[in-house]
């Protein structure tokens, strides 16, 4: 019986994939300029309502914000839907994308720390969250010559892993995948004084209990304590979608001053609360960030 679940699991992982990688083909054909938006569009009326996307994101925001009228809550988790669509896309649009992220200016008292760290070799670690489009800022700095790398969740879909880790080596930097070896490898880059990404705000059983957005959430310490460890510069930093759905500000805030993992880590939680209060339908809500622990 275990292994005809597992080959049906193993059937729906490689049908859903055939799918997805048919429309991301067919997107890839239209020019950029209207790709993006109609990935949003696919992913708002077509895979989101099939995935429940919008119901677990409107779960989330009645959560964190139940004075918000159920059309407010309705609106941002549509916009948080088709953001990550356009996301989807132009991480698959590796040329196009680069070329946009060349012209696209850098801010923020970061990028200055990013730049004295490197000519002084000191490892940096790049934090951000499930927002806006996250790859657009190690895009940008790789087209100026700053390569990223960086440390990824393996997907559930392997046949969807294989592909999806490929679009993110291409923007430049060695691509590690979360496990042993990969944790490895990140460590030694690092230790080379390295730059590295870590995306810190999904649900990490071994994590800690701090507050976010007002709940408790079990919040990974890992990249403050890597900071601290190796004395790399620990800067936040943010992919924020214009209003015209295709072009970026790209910002490196100042570096989070050294301390302790618990309080670095709180520091990088406000800096992502900031973000979200701002531009609420560019974070990621459809997370089970507020899991409880052992579900």
């Amino acid at each position: 019986m275990a292994r005809d679940t597992d080959s049906g699991h193993l059937w729906l992982d490689w049908l859903s994939n055939a799918l997805l990688r048919s429309t991301i083909a067919a997107m890839l054909i239209m020019p950029y300029r209207w790709r993006v938006p109609a990935m949003g569009w696919i992913m708002r009326r077509v895979i989101a309502p099939v995935a429940g996307y919008e119901a677990r994101a409107n779960a989330n925001l009645a959560r964190v914000h139940p004075d918000w009228s159920a059309a407010q809550r309705r609106a941002v988790a549509r916009a948080v839907i088709d953001n990550a669509g356009r996301t989807l896309i132009e991480n698959y649009s590796t040329r196009p994308f680069l070329r946009r992220m060349r012209r696209t200016p850098i801010s923020g008292p970061g990028l200055a720390a990013l730049e004295q760290g490197r000519r002084d070799g000191r490892p940096a670690i790049l934090v951000t969250g499930h927002f806006g489009n996250y790859e657009a800022p190690r895009a940008a700095l790789a087209t100026r010559g700053i390569p990223v790398g960086g440390l990824y969740r393996r997907a559930r879909n392997r046949f969807f892993n294989r592909h999806y880790a490929r679009t993110m080596k291409a923007f430049g930097g060695p691509v590690f995948e979360q496990g042993p070896r990969g944790t490895a490898g990140f460590v030694r880059h690092l230790r080379k004084g390295g730059f590295l990404v870590l995306l810190f705000d999904q649900h990490v059983s071994e994590g800690i209990a701090l507050p976010f957005l007002g709940i408790p959430a079990m919040t990974a310490t890992s990249a403050a304590e890597l900071a601290l460890r190796y004395d790399a510069l620990l800067v936040p930093f943010y992919g924020i979608r214009r209003d015209n759905g295709l072009d970026f500000d790209i910002v490196f805030e100042a570096p989070v001053t050294h301390s302790d993992a618990r309080t670095m880590t709180r520091a990088l939680n406000a800096s992502l609360e900031r973000r979200i209060a701002e531009h609420p339908g560019q974070w990621f809500w459809v997370h089970r960030r507020w899991k409880v622990p052992g579900t």
